[in-house]
């Protein structure tokens, strides 16, 4: 947990900043999105982020502290279910802050917080899944050397049928624009 910042709190006291938190992170997870002031929003991330790794292990003794912190049975039933899977591949920046200028009434810097419920990108996924294929064809490999020479022989026949597809698509292109 990260260590509390030294000087003035949120609210005034130690007691009212857990609890504006607490109902910020409340809020963010019944919402998806919240817009606070930069400060809160800057706050209220690890403690967001660390409630979310409380979800994602799923047991009884991490919904019971969250349902310490966050008293609306709803809204941890969401945050255990519907947000911990939508993060389970990702190790950690459950979170995003993006500044949006300053409020009209006094200046203040406001951001948007919201939870990052994307996948992984594509590319962290492709590289994951070849790490597990090869990791599984490295002890397989001795035994199936002569299914590899198959599967070369099958991707050369697909290879070929999608080439021949392709001349003949451009052979009927120059039919139809003649035809014109």
């Amino acid at each position: 947990m990260p260590t509390p910042t030294k000087g003035p709190r949120l609210g005034g006291g130690p007691a009212h900043e857990r609890l504006m938190l607490a109902n910020l992170a409340a809020s963010l997870f019944e919402h998806k999105r919240i817009t606070t002031t930069v400060t809160k929003a800057k706050r209220l991330k690890p403690y967001a982020e660390r409630l979310v790794t409380f979800a994602k292990r799923g047991d009884l003794s991490s919904r019971r502290r969250v349902l310490g912190l966050i008293s609306d049975k709803g809204i941890v039933h969401e945050l255990f279910t519907d947000i911990a899977g939508a993060v389970a591949k990702r190790d950690g920046g459950y979170t995003r802050i993006t500044k949006i200028g300053n409020r009209k009434g006094d200046n203040a810097p406001m951001a948007v917080i919201e939870l990052v419920l994307e996948p992984v990108s594509p590319k962290q996924a492709v590289v994951a899944e070849a790490t597990a294929a090869a990791a599984k064809a490295a002890p397989a490999a001795e035994e199936a050397a002569p299914v590899a020479e198959e599967e070369v022989v099958e991707t050369e026949a697909v290879e070929a049928e999608a080439a021949e597809t392709e001349e003949a698509a451009t052979e009927e292109a120059p039919a139809a624009e003649e035809t014109k």
